[in-house]
């Protein structure tokens, strides 16, 4: 797993834990789109780094629930997650925003624009 998607991955399932303790891995896999494998993988890394209490629950029922709670160091991480996720989309808008431009540009040049200027105003909008 790459260094930057699994950075993500992370992010995602502690901001899903901080507000769903008890929600199970098949419900976090299905919330996340990837498979409840690869939940399961990150949830034993993110204990093993401290980042969340694994607790499990005595229950009547078959199955035993278990709680994910942010430890203090989690909650330290999700705030660095947080901002790094933050940083990486607004560089990723700043350049889908130069490409808009560009394309933009071109279609204006090319006069492909529908008599409606319908694209003119989408990209007004965006920029």
């Amino acid at each position: 797993m790459n260094h930057v998607y699994q950075q993500e991955i992370h992010y995602r399932l502690l901001k899903i834990l901080a507000e769903e303790p008890k929600l199970g891995q098949r419900e976090m896999a299905k919330k996340m789109g990837i498979s409840l494998g690869k939940v399961n993988f990150c949830v034993s890394e993110l204990a093993a780094k401290g980042w969340i209490k694994i607790t499990r629950l005595k229950s009547a029922r078959k199955k035993i629930p278990y709680i994910y709670m942010l430890t203090p160091k989690g909650l330290e991480e999700k705030g660095k997650l947080t901002v790094r996720f933050l940083r990486s989309k607004l560089t990723e808008y700043e350049e889908i925003k130069k490409q808009i431009l560009e394309l933009h540009y071109e279609v204006q040049q090319e006069s492909l624009d529908n008599p409606k200027g319908e694209l003119n105003d989408a990209v007004k909008s965006i920029v």
